[in-house]
């Protein structure tokens, strides 16, 4: 798991039989019960991606409450929503399918770690199980592990949302695409060519 740049601080601040024994006992390549109960409740993650020239993009990637789903013990899978179309994340996706993703629970200080292996489905059966979705990310688990809480800062949700897609509800069109810079320019099936009439 580690390499002579995490040992380098190991070795410098004497923590390398702590790190050792870290990885030894927390370290799994397959998610269980807990893990599961974990990731399927929360409404975000960030997400860690690399583009062809090692360079990095985090971003945020939120929704209702069980949008990431466990598919198995060894594969979890989101939604890709709408979003401003430069497709930065997904885009490196394709070049390089390595992922980094950091799930927090805000209010009980919590997190989680998942790295793995990701790919792009356009086509895949759960987009039937989220409105408005483009297509969905599959990621397969090379590692997870918790992370100390200590750090995070106790938050309480205020509002989800409004624009996170569901059956039967209108999303509302956000309004950057309203604005001279992008209305003239937004894709063909855009929902915000419809409403700018």
């Amino acid at each position: 798991m580690y390499h002579d740049g995490n040992r380098f601080f190991q070795d410098r601040f004497d923590t390398r039989r702590l790190a050792d024994r870290l990885e030894e006992r927390l370290v799994l390549d397959a998610i269980d019960e807990e893990d599961k109960r974990f990731i399927e409740a929360r409404d975000m993650f960030f997400l860690a991606t690399v583009d062809d020239a090692g360079l990095p993009n985090c971003s945020y990637k939120g929704g209702d409450p069980g949008f990431v789903r466990v598919v198995d013990e060894r594969t979890i899978a989101f939604p890709n929503y709408d979003g401003n179309g430069m497709y930065l994340s997904m885009g490196n996706l394709r070049r390089n399918p390595n992922v980094g993703m950091l799930f927090i629970d805000w209010q009980e200080p919590t997190r989680l770690r998942l790295n793995g292996e990701a790919r792009i489905e356009l086509d895949d059966p759960l987009l039937a199980a989220y409105p408005e979705a483009q297509f969905i990310v599959r990621v397969a688990v090379r590692e997870l592990f918790p992370n100390c809480g200590r750090y995070i800062h106790t938050m309480k949700l205020v509002e989800r949302s409004r624009f996170v897609p569901h059956a039967d509800t209108a999303t509302p069109i956000p309004d950057w695409k309203r604005r001279d810079f992008a209305k003239d320019v937004l894709a063909a099936h855009d929902p915000a060519n419809a409403k700018q009439t």
